[in-house]
């Protein structure tokens, strides 16, 4: 075949229809029972970070496909397993289905000398397979490998309770009456601390740092929407980030007015947390934030400014880190840590490698998976093409200068983009 694909969620279904619309010959390879990736439940003897409570932040129209609208029925923001039913609907609708191998495993992709992939899988019988590709599309995904504190606090070996990754939470319910510190004020730490709040006896969310907490609402609109505006997308970062702040001030007032810390740094530079409940959660008594953790002796935890807490429970929302181990080592991400690939798809380096979905952006992905899978089908049929290696190195250096200015060096924020300049770049002839 000409084309493997890697991963069928909601990057992998949009890079196969672009490719099912041009006739490219394809096949998607996919570890999971199902597709749907982070929003497919995971079934026994899988893993998978899709907790109960896991709902969209982003609104339903502008996550769903183009031409393939979610139905009526289901609300602005829906839960995971309406999500999943829709992706599968989508992958019997773009008529992908028959072309995904489910259960099926990558474990080598490496590139010959004759500039062709060998892929090798291993499907549910164990069976490994070694196949030949001009082109791989990896759309698996970032949130690979969770990521734990190392070193963890210490005490942490002869703790008494249970230490787990939001990775392996699944259900509030099972902490009915238990003592639970969450640790983290990302997007899974204040959904899973929110949830808790209704089922354990105590809810603590220890905070490092501050990062700025946005409603999924502002002036009655989705964040998505006000993002897609033309008088939001008219007004320069510094007028961005005034409006935000002053918005946010009137909608919430002060973060330390919640017993947060307050962030160090501008909103939009660093990733932003988006929740409508854990600062209510907090304002009524069901969470209580705390500092850092210090150490761990016995079921107790102890924090950075001297308080502590008997705990039963630890769940870390501490990120992922990205990992492709099927990937010749140094692909995407270079020595310095930052993913390097030009217009944020594209390996310079190793002709016919492509990563879709490799970015972070305030607001829905859809639309960028979808700009991103359209390219690359061009790209794959002759009918777009790429530049010189050193051009596009080029170009790679330009983004990382000013991902740098704007949010630091970090793995992390090399992969921030925003919308609506990044679908013109994409958009942009070649």
């Amino acid at each position: 075949m000409s084309v493997c694909v890697i991963g069928a969620g909601l990057s992998g279904l949009a890079v196969m229809r672009s490719l099912q619309e041009r006739g490219i010959d394809h096949v998607c390879l996919e570890k999971a029972s199902d597709v749907g990736g982070i929003w497919r439940q995971p079934q026994a003897g899988e893993r998978g970070p899709g907790y109960l409570a896991l709902h969209l932040n982003s609104a339903k129209e502008l996550t769903a496909y183009t031409g393939f609208p979610m139905p009526d029925s289901l609300p602005l923001y829906p839960r995971h397993s309406d999500m999943a039913a829709y992706l599968r609907s989508f992958a019997a609708w773009a008529g992908v289905q028959n072309r995904i191998e489910l259960r099926t495993e990558v474990l080598s992709v490496r590139q010959n000398a004759d500039l062709r992939w060998s892929v090798v899988s291993r499907d549910a019988e164990g069976v490994e397979t070694t196949r030949q590709f001009d082109h791989v599309i990896v759309a698996s995904g970032h949130n690979t490998e969770p990521h734990l504190p190392d070193p963890l606090p210490s005490g942490a070996d002869s703790f008494g309770g249970k230490i787990l990754h939001a990775l392996d939470y699944h259900d509030g319910r099972d902490f009915d009456g238990q003592r639970v510190v969450v640790v983290g004020l990302g997007a899974s730490a204040v959904d899973i601390a929110a949830d808790l709040s209704r089922h354990a006896a105590r809810t603590v969310l220890s905070v490092r740092r501050g990062l700025h907490i946005l409603p999924k609402q502002l002036f009655g609109m989705a964040l998505d929407h006000i993002a897609n505006a033309s008088w939001w997308t008219r007004m320069s970062l510094p007028e961005q980030r005034r409006f935000i702040e002053q918005a946010l001030f009137v909608a919430r007032g002060r973060l330390a007015d919640y017993g947060l810390p307050e962030p160090d740094h501008p909103i939009f530079a660093s990733a932003v947390t988006i929740s409508d409940e854990i600062l209510s959660r907090i304002r009524h008594g069901s969470v209580t934030p705390r500092p850092a953790i210090a150490s761990l002796s016995g079921n107790q935890v102890r924090f950075t400014d001297g308080s502590h807490e008997e705990t039963d429970a630890i769940v870390y929302c501490t990120g992922y880190r990205m990992a492709f181990p099927f990937l010749p080592a140094g692909c995407p991400a270079g020595q310095r840590g930052s993913v390097e690939l030009y217009k944020r798809v594209v390996a310079p380096d190793r002709p016919g490698l492509y990563f879709v979905g490799l970015v972070r952006p305030v607001g829905t992905i859809t639309r960028l998976v979808e700009a991103q899978s359209e390219w690359v089908a061009r790209v794959v049929a002759g009918d777009a093409r790429l530049p010189a290696p050193e051009v596009m190195r080029k170009e790679i250096d330009a983004h990382l200068g000013v991902i740098a200015e704007r949010y630091g060096e970090s793995e992390g924020s090399s992969l921030q983009v925003d919308v609506v300049p990044y679908l013109r770049q994409l958009g942009a002839d070649d």
